[in-house]
């Protein structure tokens, strides 16, 4: 459970930034692992904003989740680009093999599927990130090699492309 506490002393820290909204809100991804929804007043009343505006940037930057999330986040590509090179089949794959619809994070915890609308690797699709790291050209049987590095530990993530 996140104390209202804890947050006021993040909004603290930015209030008197300008532009801080951003930052504090990464620092709060950074402390928690999301945004809770429950930041917001406090957000908006430290930094002189609306809660809408701060629910609107929390809502179009797809790196913030006001719900917790698996200890990875895998994206699939929706871009032109990418459904034209098969990532629609990708999609269905991974939705029927790991159980999951977009949103949604596995009974275990390990990880969040999520759809996003572009990765910049269009010469390369169709795409997938999985936490910091693309990955090009994926098929299914690619798929599912990933996810099995990630329940062993073995797929990188953190910033390295593959």
């Amino acid at each position: 459970m996140v104390k209202g506490t804890d947050v006021d002393q993040i909004v603290e820290q930015f209030k008197s930034l300008p532009g801080g909204l951003l930052p504090l809100l990464h620092a709060l991804k950074e402390e928690f692992g999301y945004v809770p929804e429950s930041s917001v007043p406090s957000i908006a009343k430290g930094l002189n904003l609306s809660r809408a505006e701060v629910h609107g940037v929390i809502s179009f930057y797809h790196d913030f989740n006001t719900e917790p999330t698996g200890r990875h986040i895998v994206q699939i590509c929706r871009a032109e680009a990418c459904q034209a090179m098969g990532s629609r089949e990708i999609e269905s794959h991974a939705k029927s093999s790991l159980g999951l619809e977009y949103g949604e994070t596995s009974a275990d915890g390990l990880l969040t599927l999520e759809p996003v609308y572009c990765l910049g690797n269009c010469a390369c699709s169709p795409s997938i990130r999985i936490d910091d790291a693309i990955h090009a050209r994926v098929s299914k049987n690619r798929f599912d090699q990933l996810m099995t590095g990630l329940q062993t530990s073995d797929v990188p993530v953190k910033g390295a492309k593959s």
